[in-house]
């Protein structure tokens, strides 16, 4: 048993240098990469206006250059070809790692391709499925989401990248629409249900007037009840503040302006 231990520590000495040696390359490549990627992203961050593909390109950077030195400090210390010997021959645990990789690589593919072509940019608005919230970052495995109650959900880059997705806020403008039902009585027309509305959303700075302006669309008239549809455009930079909001409030208002100028209005729906 001495004899044994002798031998391991023997071998372990004979083997020290070189372990030393490739564990100070791999550290030294790491602080490369962590120098080089904070020194690249911040550079095309400021000559690029996506800093979404900006800081991918730069963790790309970070993760070549790690498995770079990683495969120099394999080679010194002689395993070179080990770690591929070892994957062919392990059966099972082959079957099981390949799965892993694929989901790995699956992302990363999935990743660069959400990079380059750029469905989204940081803080826009998107769904995707049933979630709904801003886009915070984009990493070489995950789409970081904050949904507007604050919950920050990580997607795989490849369910972004197949699921179809709604971007509320790229085009810089969004339509909105509610329904207002008026009970016009009996002298008055959908027409003039229709200016009172117009003449408000008219006066409201948010409200686009030109290239797109608002409008009323007559959907019903049954007696003397006329249900209009209003339709408005309006800035969609920040949609649950500037958007949601300025629908809540406009809403609220032309039922105000309507029964001002003597109509009953039962209800607004959207």
């Amino acid at each position: 048993m001495t004899r044994v231990l002798s031998t391991y520590w023997q071998q372990f000495l004979f083997a020290l240098p070189k372990l030393l040696v490739a564990l100070a390359l791999l550290l030294v490549a790491v602080f490369i990469a962590n120098r080089v990627s904070t020194l690249l992203g911040g550079r095309l961050r400021r000559r690029s206006t996506d800093a979404l593909l900006a800081d991918f390109l730069a963790q790309i950077s970070k993760w070549v250059m790690i498995l770079v030195g990683l495969m120099i400090a394999l080679n010194v210390l002689g395993f070179s070809g080990v770690v591929g010997s070892l994957v062919g021959a392990a059966g099972v645990s082959a079957f099981i790692v390949g799965f892993a990789f694929k989901d790995i690589a699956e992302n990363f593919l999935a990743g660069v391709i959400l990079a380059f072509n750029r469905p989204f940019h940081i803080n826009d608005t998107v769904q995707i499925r049933d979630l709904i919230g801003h886009v915070e970052g984009l990493n070489l495995r995950t789409t970081l989401m904050r949904t507007f109650d604050g919950k920050h959900i990580f997607l795989p880059n490849s369910l972004v990248l197949k699921e179809p997705l709604t971007n509320f806020t790229r085009d810089g403008n969004l339509r909105q629409e509610f329904l207002v039902s008026v009970d016009l009585g009996a002298d008055a027309t959908p027409d003039v249900a229709t200016t009172v509305i117009l003449s408000y959303l008219r006066s409201i700075p948010e409200v686009q007037q030109t290239p797109r302006a608002p409008y009323v669309n007559l959907e019903k008239a049954a007696g003397t009840t006329a249900d209009l549809r209003v339709f408005f455009w309006t800035d969609a930079e920040d949609y649950r503040r500037g958007v949601l909001e300025l629908k809540s409030r406009l809403m609220q208002q032309v039922k105000q302006e309507l029964r001002g100028a003597g109509f009953e209005v039962p209800n607004l729906t959207q």
